[in-house]
């Protein structure tokens, strides 16, 4: 008797290749190129769930395979997706999807999910590269992605990690990884702006209607569709980089083929959370003007608006145009005020608000306060005893005149809406985060897969799925690097 043939574990996924079929003008039809020898570090439970899979199937050698790029799943379409962009303000007429591949998209409990592979071989967009994302940046993605989502920051996100043996070089030879990253779109700003600067209208206005249709449903066959499609892309925007600011995100790279026109965090290379604060902090050494600091993310998400803007003329009036693009300024400002006033535990606004922010924000700065515990600690200020339980004022300079000065202020503010003491610090402890994703805390993680032992990943996964409860056990992982090592130089091959 003939036994049946193994059922593929990902056959069950419900995939509907929308993206694929837009046609040849949106991207190429090219089939991954397998990792050697792959080894399955890690799975994310989380993710699978959304998508509808079994993470147990994620142990079948099929599993491995497809993840790997040696076999397609049941039903999918992989396509490397076409884009352009500026890249630190230089337009680049081509880029594409040259190290990834949309394997395609999966519809599950009425969501659209993309399947993308990072790491998987030479694409026609490579521009002459390997194709290889390195195991040191795959898993510094697959690590960011779980970490912004804990946070509440809309981000992409990844299945599985992948390792090899197989070499690939960058400044020195390292080892092969692939991830399989999870997203709502994988469309960029990049994806219009290639299609505009070819005078390619038709194209621009299918790739609109193929986001409207998926991702903003109540906007079809609206006349003023594509204009609410950039309005939505700006408020968005501007939403997201208030977030990534409120905990202390750098994301390095904010080039527009690295904008997604949903709103959520792509591409990750030289990200960082910021320890001592510093506004004009970029982790970036390849940015060494500080385009893409800390405090400069505001203006590029602005310019990269109008970027996209720009793009989208051929489908829109001017003016039209640029009221979508003024949406921007109003919804960042609204976001970050509200942001940062729940930051502060402040239950209302006052016009006085902005002034103390400013106040605490040149404190934090002049005595290089770390970002994340600064604003931990706050929460246990409280009004009526004049108590500081958890040391902010040492965390600012042992407590000087400036740090009493300010606290002062702080305090009859609090005090002007009648804060409770426990009451606040619950609210303030459910948004300034005790744990973040540092970036020696990364590098352990990268250092315990490189020799094959994923339980560091394990363990630091853990508890940055849970960032805003204290987890005693793990005190040693809120705090900042040590000083006196190496520091940790990131680029864009990070």
């Amino acid at each position: 008797m003939t036994a049946a043939a193994p059922v593929h574990p990902l056959a069950g996924l419900a995939f509907d290749n929308s993206y694929a079929r837009l046609g040849d003008a949106f991207g190429t039809r090219v089939a991954p190129t397998p990792l050697r020898d792959p080894v399955l570090l890690h799975v994310n439970g989380e993710v699978a769930a959304l998508l509808g899979l079994d993470p147990a199937e994620a142990r079948r050698p099929e599993f491995l395979a497809w993840a790997a790029g040696s076999v397609a799943a049941p039903g999918s379409d992989p396509v490397a997706m076409l884009y352009a962009g500026h890249q630190f303000g230089a337009w680049v007429p081509q880029l594409g999807d040259g190290r990834a591949i949309l394997l395609g998209e999966v519809v599950h409990a009425g969501r659209r999910w993309d399947l993308h592979l990072k790491g998987s071989g030479p694409t026609p967009y490579s521009r002459g590269f390997d194709g290889r994302s390195v195991l040191r940046s795959a898993v510094r993605e697959y690590l960011v992605g779980e970490a912004l989502h804990h946070l509440g920051v809309p981000t992409t996100r990844a299945l599985c990690l992948v390792g090899s043996p197989e070499p690939v070089q960058r400044e020195v030879t390292e080892t092969a990884a692939s991830i399989v990253r999870v997203a709502p779109s994988h469309v960029r700003f990049g994806s219009f702006e290639v299609f505009a600067s070819r005078g390619q209208r038709e194209h621009l206005a299918t790739l609109a209607d193929h986001v409207i249709a998926h991702h903003f449903p109540g906007l079809a066959g609206r006349a003023d569709r594509w204009r609410e499609l950039l309005r939505e892309a700006a408020e968005r925007t501007a939403r997201l980089v208030a977030r990534w600011q409120a905990v202390g995100f750098v994301h390095g790279v904010l080039n527009t083929d690295n904008m997604s026109v949903l709103g959520i965090t792509l591409d990750f290379g030289p990200y960082a959370f910021m320890e001592a604060f510093d506004p004009g902090f970029t982790p970036n050494h390849s940015d060494p003007g500080g385009r893409y600091a800390w405090d400069q993310q505001p203006g590029i998400g602005q310019w990269n608006v109008s970027a996209l803007a720009q793009a989208l003329l051929p489908l829109i009036p001017r003016e039209e145009a640029l009221a979508g693009l003024d949406a921007y300024v109003p919804a960042w400002q609204e976001a970050s005020a509200a942001r940062m006033r729940e930051k502060l535990g402040l239950l209302e606004p006052r016009d006085a608000d902005g002034e103390l922010l400013d106040g605490l924000l040149r404190l934090l700065e002049r005595h290089r306060a770390d970002w994340t515990l600064a604003w931990r600690a706050l929460g246990g200020v409280t009004v009526a005893g004049m108590e500081d339980r958890r040391g902010f004022a040492r965390l600012v300079g042992g407590g000087g005149d400036d740090a009493a000065a300010w606290l002062a202020d702080y305090r009859t503010r609090l005090r002007a809406e009648q804060s409770d003491d426990g009451a606040r610090r619950a609210r303030m402890d459910a948004v300034n985060p005790r744990f973040v994703l540092r970036t020696h805390l990364a590098q352990r993680a990268i250092e315990g897969a490189q020799r094959g032992d994923p339980s560091e990943l394990d363990r630091l996964l853990a508890v940055l799925r849970r960032p805003f409860d204290e987890q005693p056990d793990r005190a040693e992982y809120a705090r900042p690097a040590a000083d006196g090592g190496a520091p940790i130089v990131l680029s864009c091959s990070s």
